[in-house]
């Protein structure tokens, strides 16, 4: 009970963030995050190359292991509150090492997820360039490492999110709720003008590598659905986060499930599905049905679709490090939120400097795996958390209450188990040797410097 309190209330006490976010603001912060390189990119390899046509079923098997997490992210963000994000819930319920895991987790997740994000953005931008005759050339598009100089839009890209976060989380929200816009814009055409050319038999054979395909897609694509819990780190900023954040979370969650199956139902009956193991598989298929201009603004909607997706994994990275800073396991001059534009501009400007590196000078690959298992991992906790915290505090008030728990939150651990299982060995390996290093750096640094260990001594001290 008093890891709980100290947490909550220092969680509480330390806002200077501004609040301003609705639950309308948050639903959109949510499907900004989780409708971009999923849809625009993954459905086609994931379908060509893993599940065929039963590319919706992983999409629906993702789909829940994201549900149950959901609702088990929506129950501690509605009882505990303070700064937000599974890292803090994970503080309140299973304690200082547990939260730390997944702090370091997540880190990864939206570190490694936006320069990623910005490489596909890159590429979707030359190639509207091209198009239009103003073509970059290809030393600035691609890494030193694939024989260029610099891929130049994804580090600019970076930046330019560096300093509209810097300017504040209101011109952040709207630039947001413009690109989603859009985005929806562009989906409602491509479903439009693919039920014109939907032929049934390019769903056979519905299922051609099995179910183990199915699963196997299922954890590719899931990186399609990171973002949800990236709403959570919005718990400071909200108006009301008791009650906006389970809107928020869920909500979010249900519209992007649904444009899931049926935008990867559609994608796979115009065209065959092994044709789709392309970059831009959803603009692609509308140059092979002959609706060039379709594909065109398609191709718009793909490049707003990315931008809101790095823009909101960005946002979540900065407000996880902010926490993590407070609470003493990362060092405290990043703690500081400047007081005219009421955000940590610090961390917002050195961890967008070392993504636009990233993005610019590193040639990315596997990396969608190595994200994936780091958020299932985190889903995995935060599902254990609720368990935890249900046995260890009855009486904790809960506006928002999981459903037949624990059989939920259960549901929620066994299925981002079951989908890190499918993931490669290679995949495996590379997350235990970041737990490695995470472990290396909190028992040398975080476990001496952290606040919470600073306040349970103090008193005994004083006794003696």
């Amino acid at each position: 009970m008093e890891l709980l309190r100290k947490k909550t209330v220092r969680g509480h006490g330390c806002s200077r963030l501004k609040r301003c976010l609705s639950a309308t603001d948050l639903t959109l912060m949510g499907i900004g995050a989780i409708i971009g390189a999923g849809i625009f990119v993954l459905t086609g390899v994931a379908a060509a190359t893993k599940a065929g046509p039963a590319i919706m079923l992983s999409f629906v098997l993702s789909g829940f292991a994201c549900a149950f997490t959901a609702l088990s992210y929506a129950e501690l963000a509605a009882a505990i509150g303070g700064c937000g994000s599974a890292y803090g819930y994970a503080y309140a319920g299973l304690g200082e090492i547990v939260a730390w895991i997944i702090g370091w987790d997540l880190i990864l997740e939206y570190g490694v997820a936006t320069p990623t994000v910005a490489i596909g953005w890159s590429g979707y931008v030359n190639n509207a360039l091209t198009a239009l005759g103003f073509g970059l050339p290809q030393l600035l598009t691609m890494s030193p490492a694939e024989g260029c100089f610099v891929n130049l839009p994804a580090v600019l890209i970076i930046l330019f999110l560096s300093a509209l976060l810097s300017i504040g989380v209101q011109m952040s929200v709207r630039f947001n709720a413009v690109m989603v816009a859009v985005k929806i814009l562009a989906i409602l055409l491509f479903i439009i003008v693919a039920a014109g050319s939907f032929k049934l038999e390019n769903w056979t054979p519905f299922m051609p590598f099995g179910w183990h395909g199915v699963a196997a897609g299922a954890a590719i694509i899931f990186f399609a659905y990171i973002g949800f819990d990236a709403v959570s780190t919005a718990a400071e900023e909200a108006v009301n986060p008791q009650r906006d954040l389970p809107i928020g979370i869920v909500a979010s969650l249900a519209v992007c499930t649904i444009v899931y199956i049926v935008v990867s139902g559609m994608l796979t009956g115009i065209v065959p599905y092994a044709t789709l193991n392309v970059p831009s598989p959803v603009a692609d298929a509308m140059l092979r049905i002959g609706h060039r201009w379709a594909s065109a603004v398609i191709a718009a909607g793909a490049i707003a679709g990315l931008t809101t997706v790095m823009l909101v994994l960005y946002y979540a990275l900065t407000r996880i490090f902010l926490a993590m800073s407070r609470d003493g396991l990362l060092p405290p001059v990043f703690a500081q939120v400047n007081e005219t534009t009421r955000t940590p501009v610090r961390i917002i400007l050195t961890s967008g400097f070392i993504m636009a590196a990233i993005a610019g000078f590193t040639p990315i690959s596997h990396v969608t795996e190595l994200v994936n298992i780091g958020t299932l991992a985190a889903f995995v906790l935060v599902c254990a958390g609720v368990i935890v915290l249900r046995y260890k505090q009855p009486d904790l008030p809960r506006p928002f209450k999981t459903p037949c728990s624990p059989l939920i939150p259960l549901l929620g651990m066994a299925f981002c188990i079951y989908l890190m299982i499918s993931l490669p060995s290679i995949t495996w390996l590379r997350f235990l040797l970041w737990l490695i290093i995470g472990m290396i750096v909190y028992f040398s640094y975080s476990r001496h410097h952290s606040l919470l260990a600073a306040s349970i001594q103090q008193p005994t001290l004083k006794d003696g």
